[in-house]
């Protein structure tokens, strides 16, 4: 069930970080905390009103400093530019589009241009003025009713004023939930920084060029889609690969992808998240491994070019500690070694990801759960916070796209992370779902 993606964008300086945060953060329920997850402040996923979605920040994309030699026109000029190809990408990735503006400064011509971009495109959009503090910094905000964009919501995003009726905004103006049988074809995302071989993969799974291949990373431009058929059952592969520009490869592209592979997480059930064997894992492969998690879908690790390293056994012992270590906060994750080139594991990669669409399809008896939440209870009861005793009263598992299990509390604020966890693991140990994230939400008892 595609939950909708709504991209913040805008100029810098105008506090698109600090409202994404407000955003995200606001209230601890509505944000899946995944201690030692490695991750940057660009995508969260965000609940409000029994609507989840995913918000991208495209914050700090468009710092973009003039090349060296050239006056400050040129700078200005680079930066322009940069905010541009950031709206373009929002338009056409986002569902719903955020445009930031500063209530203090009044309008700039980039900022015309873009809503000009903006109503032009007929993407859903809602103009906010940030740092309206007060009814003077509303008044003040008055202004950009002149940019055409309909209503202004006007907020403080460092005070949180007018944040809740933004979010209330958000939620209506999302494209209505869509529902996913469950003999739908699994939709398998191929995830990974540039250059990883992700088109090359693809490729090998499709059996013709389906993917530009290049040794350039950001040669493939958009998502396609391919649908191949395994075992009598069609299969959809998403190659969410970056951005080509004509020539040349732009500084920062690996951050303008990050909105296209949102959209292809959006509506996938399992990433293949590819990972370079040559330079093993970096932090940006822990990141798109958290958004993926974020976007609750299953992932299953592919070291590719496998062919090009020396496959010893103390060198295949040295990776799997690796992927251990880097991933110690999804520890529920698989790999497999790959290489797309001479067709090595590609197929069982694939065997496994499938096989994590129907382990997600998994739903547990609610007399079950309540048998292992006694049991569970028993074996180690929660902690007290601050004297006051926790108690479990029930449990259920919700009707989701990703495996969630509800719990009934008296005090739901009171249940530490840490307890969450143990109750995670204990599911794990009875039903398995290996490959996928499983969410626990705390709820008081007479919801």
């Amino acid at each position: 069930m595609p939950r909708g993606v709504v991209a913040v964008v805008g100029r810098p300086n105008v506090g698109k970080s600090t409202l994404f945060n407000r955003l995200v953060g606001e209230r601890l329920a509505i944000v899946e905390d995944l201690p030692g997850t490695t991750r940057d402040r660009l995508y969260g996923s965000v609940e409000w009103r029994g609507r989840e979605f995913s918000l991208v920040d495209t914050g700090g994309l468009d710092e973009v400093p003039g090349p060296r030699g050239r006056d400050a026109t040129a700078g200005v000029a680079g930066l322009e530019d940069s905010v541009r190809r950031q709206a373009d990408v929002a338009i056409d990735e986002a569902d719903l589009v955020l445009f930031i503006v500063d209530a203090k400064d009044g309008i700039l011509p980039i900022e015309q241009e873009l809503a000009g971009r903006l109503r032009r495109s007929g993407k859903a959009t809602l103009l906010v003025a940030n740092k309206a503090d007060g009814w003077r910094g509303e008044a003040q905000a008055a202004e950009f009713y002149q940019l055409g964009l309909g209503d202004l919501h006007t907020v403080s995003a460092i005070q949180g004023h007018g944040t809740g009726d933004l979010l209330d905004a958000i939620v209506e103006r999302l494209p209505p939930d869509e529902a996913v049988e469950d003999t739908a074809a699994p939709r398998i995302a191929v995830v990974g920084r540039p250059n990883v071989g992700k088109s090359s993969f693809l490729n090998s799974l499709a059996g013709f060029e389906r993917a530009v291949v290049s040794d350039l990373p950001g040669t493939t431009r958009d998502t396609t889609n391919t649908t191949i058929e395994r075992n009598g059952r069609p299969v959809v592969l998403v190659d969410t690969a970056g951005i080509r520009r004509r020539g040349r490869v732009e500084q920062g592209i690996e951050s303008y992808a990050l909105l296209r592979t949102a959209r292809a997480l959006e509506h996938a059930d399992v990433a293949i998240l590819l990972v370079d064997a040559n330079e093993g894992v970096t932090a940006q492969d822990v990141h798109v491994a958290g958004y993926a998690i974020e976007a609750g879908v299953g992932i299953v690790v592919g070291l590719n070019k496998w062919d090009l390293v020396d496959r010893s056994e103390e060198n295949t012992e040295h990776f799997g500690r690796v992927i251990a270590r880097e991933f110690h906060f999804a520890p529920w994750i698989s790999y497999r070694f790959v290489s797309a080139k001479t067709g090595r594991n590609v197929e069982t990669v694939l065997a496994d990801a499938v096989a994590i669409v129907d382990r997600r399809k998994l739903h547990v008896a609610t007399s079950d759960l309540h048998r292992l939440l006694v049991e569970a209870i028993a074996a180690h009861p929660p902690p007290t916070n601050r004297g006051q005793p926790v108690r479990f009263h029930h449990v259920t598992q919700a009707d989701t796209r990703t495996p969630t299990f509800v719990f009934f509390v008296d005090r739901p604020d009171l249940v530490h992370f840490s307890y969450q966890r143990y109750l995670d693991n204990r599911i794990r140990e009875k039903w398995g779902f290996a490959g996928t994230p499983i969410r626990i939400q705390m709820r008081g008892a007479r919801e």
